[in-house]
């Protein structure tokens, strides 16, 4: 009667665990992160037994062992590889795509404003005394200065952005790298095989899947699960060690990272961005210093309509620094000594494929090759990600059909488990009713 009792009350107590654990499952079908548990059950011995002898074994019951976690390290460690080359192709795609947008060649683009200002310069040749020509050949010169200037702050905003971007995924992965020091202090006094610790496997996993998508990471774990990460050969966490990571952006807009080495992931990806935003705006002050000079150069060989030398009609050498400097029609130097319009005839000389309107479309159609190739990568990227999630996801996620199944297991175990309870309530009874 007693081992009657055992295994009925074992048994309600292991069936109404298996039954809170399906339930959690299903409760959190569509929680993020949230890993499917197993029950782990297992007979429940009983029998004679001393130090020397072993006795009869007989049956006593069902106990819970543990629950586990439907994970696969070699699935989710694939998944992290994954999200740090998705986090880094996203990362810098974005601000490649706001610099594509920068230097866009439409109708107030710079390459736009040049064109205007070479087919002025051809209109003011077939009337060059006209003064209405030539303050239309200077509004297009100060038109070339302003879209140059735009375009500069455009970049720089774009600089600015992917440096705030950068501070924020770096706040981001400090206080990641906080909450899993707590996660790792909170399994290593976890019981083994405990609901507890299992909350705490998936807390752990889900940080480590974000700090995987800004930084690659080097993960192990000890016995009860807690994570030592390395970037590169720094140590990022483990023991006591808890590197905080900093960030830097130049007066270039480069950015340079300390505490750790960073090469991927989201915040190297920003890095990348950030040097191509440089280049281009490298690219962007060189076709300035360009225009300046052969347009100063070409100027300063004619006459205004005083006969004086004409004068520079820009001033700075950057594209933010360009300035319109003539704004008295009288001063444009049409002329040359021997012509009327040879001088604005001479400005067609600087147009061809070592000219500046050549030049800016150029760095427009290097932007736009970057840009897709970006692209193509983030998209291949995306590609193996949704596919390495996926296949995790197959093995942890889930599955409601299954989880109803189980359901309906564990409550006819649970009834069953019940009804010898009250048969040994009723036996017992009979017996004392017989006394």
């Amino acid at each position: 009667m007693s081992d009657l009792l055992n295994i009925g009350a074992s048994s309600v107590r292991a069936y109404s665990k298996a039954l809170q654990t399906v339930g959690d499952n299903i409760s959190n079908a569509n929680t993020k992160g949230y890993v499917r548990r197993d029950i782990n059950l297992t007979e429940m011995p009983s029998g004679a037994n001393s130090l020397l002898y072993t006795g009869t074994v007989l049956p006593n019951g069902v106990r819970v062992t543990g629950v586990t976690r439907a994970t696969d390290q070699w699935l989710v460690a694939d998944a992290r590889t994954a999200g740090s080359e998705s986090g880094r192709s996203s990362a810098k795609l974005a601000p490649l795509q706001a610099t594509e947008r920068a230097l866009d060649d439409g109708g107030s683009g710079v390459g736009k404003a040049l064109t205007a200002a070479f087919n002025a310069a051809d209109s003011l040749a077939a009337d060059p005394t006209n003064t209405t020509l030539r303050q239309s050949f200077l509004s297009t010169i100060g038109d070339v200065a302003t879209t140059f200037g735009r375009t500069a702050a455009s970049l720089d905003q774009v600089s600015a952005g992917i440096g705030q971007t950068a501070s924020i995924g770096v706040d981001a992965v400090n206080a990641d790298v906080t909450a899993l020091s707590r996660v790792n202090d909170g399994l290593l006094r976890a019981r083994e095989g405990s609901t507890n610790q299992a909350g705490l496997l998936d807390e752990r996993d889900k940080l480590l899947d974000r700090i995987s998508a800004t930084l690659p990471v080097t993960i192990t774990f000890d016995a009860k699960g807690a994570t030592t990460l390395k970037a590169g050969s720094d140590t990022l966490l483990g023991g006591a060690t808890r590197t905080t990571i900093t960030v830097a952006q130049s007066t270039d807009g480069t950015l340079s990272y300390g505490g750790v080495a960073i090469s991927g992931g989201s915040l190297g990806g920003l890095a990348e961005a950030a040097t191509h935003v440089r280049d281009q705006r490298g690219a962007l002050d060189a076709l300035a210093s360009q225009v300046a000079t052969q347009f100063n150069t070409t100027h300063a060989a004619g006459q205004d309509s005083s006969g004086t030398a004409g004068g520079a009609l820009f001033t700075g050498t950057t594209a933010a620094s360009l300035t319109a400097a003539i704004t008295d029609p009288a001063k444009v130097a049409a002329a040359t000594s021997t012509s009327s319009n040879g001088n604005a005839l001479a400005f067609a000389t600087l147009r061809g494929s070592t000219g500046s309107e050549a030049g800016f479309t150029a760095l427009v159609a290097s932007q736009s090759q970057t840009v897709a190739g970006v692209t193509a990568q983030d998209a291949a990227a995306t590609a193996r990600l949704t596919g390495a999630c996926s296949a995790r996801d197959d093995l942890s996620a889930v599955d409601l059909d299954k989880e109803a199944g189980d359901l309906v297991r564990y409550q006819q175990a649970y009834d069953a488990a019940a009804r010898i309870l009250q048969v040994a309530r009723e036996t017992m009874q009979s017996i004392f009713d017989a006394i």
